[in-house]
């Protein structure tokens, strides 16, 4: 009788943040694939676990799936891990959950957090439609090829990047898009957690210096046409407007500035 895999979510953060069904499934299973098996030894010495951790990560994916996958073809069952949040997303996972589907291998989610869907709860952008980019490249190439494919996307974009590349990827952001809003969500569920909500520009003249530490989810707004055609003569022309239809100068400046990829000072200014 086969055995199963289950995907475990684990914490982004907070230990606090894991499931009793998740603690109960590494309690129950007969061995455990972990991305950092010193990592995962943390999470089951808080929790009194004591269990057989194998290594899963990305170079050794391949053949270390065929061994797991044989284990469970044999009657055991295994929970896999990530260093936080959910296998499979954006992560190695992906290829032993294929492999077990190939293979007949009964899946089932055991759910936790997520660091995308946590972040853009608490980013203020619209997220009624997004769509999830996960890491950029390491390669100059493809990091551009990448953003220009998506720098039409009208939907709000969710990236991962780790704190040593920001500044890069920022100023490539900067260059491939335009002046957005971005929101950048760092330390999810941790004593320092934070949301960054500026520009693209500000963004990346701010933190050129490679001063913002921690893991951090970026969420930027998808493209507006009138941010390829407005001017800023176009924004205050706009406020004008407003102001003539009796707003007041402040109100008609923030308005029009959320609407724009213009400062309300900038706007009021002009307007005064």
């Amino acid at each position: 009788m086969k055995g199963k895999l289950y995907v475990v979510g684990t914490p982004i953060g907070n230990l606090s943040d894991f499931s009793p069904r998740a603690a109960e499934t590494l309690e129950t299973v007969d061995f455990i694939a972990a991305e950092d098996t010193r990592v995962t030894l943390k999470i089951l010495n808080h929790f009194g676990i004591k269990k057989e951790m194998v290594s899963y990560y990305e170079h050794n994916k391949r053949e270390r799936g065929e061994v797991i996958c044989s284990r469970i073809l044999a009657g055991e069952n295994c929970a896999i891990v990530t260093d936080a949040g959910m296998p499979a997303i954006s992560d190695p996972g992906q290829e032993l959950v294929a492999q077990c589907a190939e293979y007949g291998i009964e899946v089932a989610a055991v759910p936790g957090p997520t660091a995308f869907a946590t972040a853009l709860a608490i980013s203020g952008m619209d997220t009624g439609r997004f769509t999830f980019e996960g890491f950029l490249s390491v390669s100059k190439k493809s990091r551009f090829e990448h953003l220009d494919e998506v720098k039409d996307e009208k939907r709000t974009m969710v990236f991962y990047e780790a704190p040593h590349k920001l500044a890069n990827t920022l100023k490539d952001m900067y260059a491939a898009f335009g002046n957005r809003k971005i929101a950048i969500v760092r330390e999810l569920t941790k004593i320092h957690e934070e949301v960054i909500r500026t520009t693209l520009k500000e963004a990346a003249e701010r933190y050129a210096d490679g001063s913002l530490k921690g893991e951090m989810v970026l969420i930027i707004e998808g493209k507006k046409e009138e941010q390829q055609e407005i001017t800023l003569e176009d924004a205050v022309g706009r406020a004008k407007k407003l102001v003539e239809g009796g707003m007041s100068i402040n109100r008609a400046a923030k308005e029009i500035a959320a609407q724009t990829p213009f400062k309300k000072a900038d706007i009021y200014r002009e307007l005064l």
